[in-house]
């Protein structure tokens, strides 16, 4: 069973709905007219990556605690009829809190509300998979996960979030910031259940379960970064920190970061705990990444995990990913991916 963090720590689309661009809104809502497309309130990402402000605290969910400027209003892309949020690509249950429902399509809410959290939920489950589905993935390269993800909102009764495999099922937690408030914690779930789809049981030996925890961390970073782009948001934070809304409930230095993708830390780094030594594998990613261009990059990385193994070695799957990398776009390519893996003391690079 895979976690995010610290260990035993998705109406149709029309063109309109496509077209619409994300808008600030006041966290008070006066009673709006009906939307012609479903639509929801979530956060830019998150809280802190919003608005720059590292001082930012839970305070117990209140929403008080975030600025309007931390919200956007958004399409709700893929949702079936039922008047729910269930769709192409998510299905988001609660059974802590009334699940979200409207008639009209109108799934605005604030932070204070359950309801808040379902729909960041489906908005970013929804968000990665239409990224993956941009990349190519489901037309011309084999589908990744292509299919309704199951997400339980607060089902764990602790300051924690995983992907099970057994029940094919996203589980995001509450205690401090409930995770489901910071996208980046739900796309990095959302990460686990890409590796499982494309190779059930993945993460079987000690070094693929760190190469999943960092998949999750590079995925949510990615899919955050272009969803800023997509929707003309702007960060405010260091790129490389991921998880930097929930990571405020249990970090006392700034900035506040679950995880970062530059530590610069190498093989011999490595210490037996898969979110730890995951930071090995995923500064390599996010090196790919600066070196070749997002799309390239993410085309090659997620490409490459089709031939994993589910107890692959570091060295197994950073030999793979080169190997991708030259089948898909030429040697330059893939001496680029090879020097970014032996930057990090992988060995046989």
């Amino acid at each position: 069973m895979s976690r995010t963090t610290r260990a035993p720590r998705l109406a149709l689309a029309t063109a309109a709905a496509l077209a619409l661009v994300s808008v600030p809104v006041t966290p008070a809502l006066a009673a709006p007219a009906a939307p012609q497309t479903p639509v929801g309130q979530v956060f830019k990402v998150n809280p802190v990556q919003a608005t720059g402000d590292q001082s930012l605290t839970d305070g117990k969910d209140a929403d008080s605690a975030v600025p309007a400027s931390a919200y956007a209003t958004v399409a709700l892309r893929n949702l079936d009829a039922s008047g729910g949020l269930a769709g192409r690509w998510a299905v988001v249950r609660s059974e802590t809190g009334t699940p979200a429902r409207s008639a009209a399509g109108d799934f605005r809410y604030t932070r204070n509300a359950d309801q808040f959290e379902q729909v960041m939920a489906y908005f970013w489950v929804n968000e990665a998979q239409e990224y993956l589905q941009g990349l190519g993935f489901g037309s011309e390269l084999r589908g990744a996960n292509d299919k309704a993800q199951q997400v339980r909102l607060n089902q764990w009764g602790a300051d924690n979030s995983f992907f099970t495999d057994k029940k094919q099922e996203i589980r995001l937690g509450k205690g401090g910031v409930d995770d489901a408030e910071d996208a980046e914690v739900i796309v990095h779930e959302y990460g686990h259940a890409v590796h499982e789809a494309q190779v059930p049981g993945f993460g079987s030996s000690p070094e693929a379960g760190a190469i999943g925890e960092a998949f999750g961390d590079y995925l949510a970073l990615t899919v955050g970064k272009a969803a800023e782009l997509r929707y003309g948001w702007t960060a405010r934070t260091e790129e490389p920190c991921v998880g930097d809304w929930d990571s405020t409930a249990y970090t006392t230095t700034t900035p506040h970061c679950l995880r970062r993708l530059d530590t610069g830390k190498v093989y011999a780094d490595k210490i037996g705990e898969v979110h730890a030594d995951g930071e090995i594998w995923s500064q390599a990613l996010y090196d790919i990444r600066k070196a070749l261009g997002p799309r390239t990059a993410d085309r090659i990385i997620v490409n490459a995990q089709f031939s994993f193994t589910p107890d692959t070695t570091f060295s197994a799957a950073a030999l793979a990913t080169v190997a991708t990398a030259r089948t898909m776009y030429g040697d330059q390519a893939a001496q680029t991916v090879r020097q970014s893996f032996a930057a990090r003391g992988i060995p046989g690079l």
